[in-house]
């Protein structure tokens, strides 16, 4: 999501996170300092309680007339353990070597073999340290409990019994300076905060600024006109070199610009050429054939030949019209024929422009008489003889060929159908079928197919097909179809 961004907001949101990443650890560093301070506290004042309660302890041993054994601790501190802990202000506990409770300054004292006695693991963790103490460490009921674990020696250093001290941490002051402390530091860290977004906002801005020029005349760059060239007043090292190099570019691109406009003109003419030659050669060779089917079957005596006479009189006229309009769309510069609509039944101009073709296996059906559209007459036929010319070449020479024309009208639409049993299109040449150039046949230009579809859209309609290979292909070409009611309405 971050890479999505521009670079202002990235500059923006990098050095408001920079802030809030701080402020969070600045905060945490100072709770963690704070508990260490109340930690290092607690550890220094149970020290001092347990060193003012030891000589407390040792003054007694020293006063008393009872010999100092561990039986006689329970007599020694009978009186004397709340007498100290009153004025230690500190409880105290004292255990034989065994860890069983003999004595303690709570003012109620009931003996119990388990709540008091000692964990084995203390004995042992006293035993082991080196100064014999040892402070257990734990939480009771939400507070921090510690106790402190110490010998008492007899006048001779010998171990006579253990001193225990119970220590509640009372956190409550610092807990209290702490929050004190924090709602004044979120203050000074929001006020941080919108300095930060104004500061953020202004570096940003002034950082991404000359980049936004640069940006916006880059997206203004257009290859067929004059590009303006870049001038920033001050522009830093890395804006400068990147000024440069645009300015260097405009310079390359007026260049590329002539070339290749020149070479789009070049190439135009050699498109407009060869697609003259193509319209042009597909009339000339029925035409041929027409021209030849004559010279076989002229019979001055023959009753019909004048009827037959006009019949080859008409197709020739028919497509030397079409070559003559296709000239006049060349010497003109203007699209290959200019469309003439007219009111057409499309089941009679199919017929007529099939008529061209001498092929006994070429069979035109049509449910209907008459489909009337509203279209090019010329355009129309060039279609038609477009679509059979190539399904006749798609035709192998070992195959018995068969061609279907169809005219059919559904939901107010006009169907040509031109099936072949030919040998099909690949399914990777699919998607090639209409391009330009495209052609599957040693001789060629690959137009046809694509100015058909041209000519078909330029009447909001549509083409498309369906083919096996080794079985044939269905090529169907669909008109908007227009009434006579509703021409007359236009």
């Amino acid at each position: 999501m971050f890479t999505k961004l521009s670079l202002r907001s990235r500059i923006f949101v990098s050095m408001i996170l920079l802030v809030v990443i701080a402020s969070i650890l600045i905060v945490g560093v100072t709770v963690y300092q704070y508990n260490e301070q109340s930690r290092d506290y607690h550890g220094e004042r149970l020290e001092r309680k347990e060193e003012q309660v030891r000589q407390s302890v040792e003054y007694v041993l020293r006063e008393t007339t009872f010999p100092v054994t561990t039986e006689n601790l329970r007599y020694i501190f009978d009186q004397e353990i709340y007498r100290i802990s009153n004025v230690q202000s500190q409880r105290m506990n004292i255990y034989d070597l065994d860890g069983q409770l003999i004595k303690s300054s709570r003012a109620k004292f009931e003996v119990d073999s388990i709540s008091n006695c000692l964990d084995p693991l203390i004995l042992n963790r006293i035993e082991a340290s080196a100064d014999k103490r040892y402070v257990e460490e734990k939480a009771l009921a939400g507070d921090n409990y510690r106790a402190s674990y110490t010998y008492i020696k007899d006048k001779k250093f010998k171990p006579i019994g253990i001193l225990n001290l119970p220590y509640y941490e009372d956190d409550s002051f610092n807990d209290m300076e702490l929050r004190e402390f924090l709602m004044r530091l979120g203050g000074v860290y929001l006020l941080m905060l919108f300095i930060a977004i104004a500061l953020s906002f202004f570096i940003s801005t002034y950082i991404t600024r000359s980049l936004q020029t640069i940006s916006d005349l880059l997206g203004k760059t257009d290859l067929t006109k004059k590009n303006q060239k870049i001038i920033i007043d001050n522009p830093s090292e890395e804006i400068e070199k990147l000024v440069t190099s645009y300015n260097a570019m405009i310079d390359e691109l007026e260049h590329s610009a002539s070339k290749l406009a020149r070479s789009e003109r070049e190439q135009a003419w050699r498109e407009m050429a060869k697609q003259v030659a193509h319209e042009i050669k597909n009339p000339l060779t029925p035409m041929r054939l027409s021209v030849q089917s004559f010279q076989r079957k002229f019979d001055p005596t023959d009753p019909d030949i004048e009827n037959k006479v006009a019949e080859y009189s008409n197709t020739l006229i028919q497509q030397i019209d079409t070559m003559s309009s296709i000239a006049s769309a060349f010497s003109n510069f203007a699209e290959m024929p200019a469309q003439q609509n007219e009111t057409l039944n499309v089941v009679k101009i199919v017929k007529l422009a099939l008529d061209i073709f001498n092929e006994e296996y070429i069979h035109f059906i049509s449910d209907e008489e008459e489909i009337i559209a509203k279209l090019d007459r010329t355009q129309l036929i060039r279609i038609v003889t477009n679509l059979v010319k190539n399904a006749i070449q798609a035709i192998p020479d070992e195959v018995p060929p068969r061609i279907l024309v169809s005219v059919t009208s559904e939901a107010e639409t006009v169907k040509i159908s031109v099936a072949d049993n030919g040998v099909g299109i690949a399914d990777e040449l699919k998607e090639k079928v209409f391009e330009p150039k495209f052609t599957t046949k040693s001789s060629g230009t690959g137009l046809g197919l694509g100015m058909v579809k041209n000519i078909v859209e330029t009447y909001k309609g549509s083409i498309y097909f369906k083919s096996k290979p080794g079985k044939g292909t269905v090529f169907t070409v669909k008109f908007p179809q227009e009434t006579e009611d509703r021409i007359i309405e236009e």
